[in-house]
């Protein structure tokens, strides 16, 4: 578990899901792994992607925990660090889509 949030994981967090009418926790763990963001109300994980997630290895262990995750009936978004820099209006867009607020 991380004490500190990205850059992006602070972004997305502090301007936009705190502020929903549905609770998101930060770090919730769920069986072994943690998930960046969780909304338990829409079973619904958020992870951010930095560049250390585009290896083969990383690919890997990202796609069992998805799995891990959606085995549970907990669906998992992912969005990359450039698409909360670059593409944060649709970032939020797809979110609110993704738990039945648009």
């Amino acid at each position: 578990m991380r004490k500190s949030m990205t850059e992006e994981e602070r972004k997305l967090w502090y301007t936009f899901l705190h502020n929903l009418p549905v609770r998101f926790v930060r770090q919730k763990v769920l069986g072994p792994y943690i998930a960046d963001f969780y909304c338990g109300s829409a079973s619904l994980v958020i992870e951010l992607d930095g560049s250390q997630h585009f290896d083969d290895e990383q690919q890997q262990y990202d796609a069992r925990r998805t799995a891990f995750f959606e085995e549970r009936g907990v669906h998992v978004v992912r969005y990359t660090n450039r698409e909360i820099n670059e593409q944060f209006d649709s970032v939020k867009a797809d979110i609110l889509l993704k738990i039945g607020l648009l």
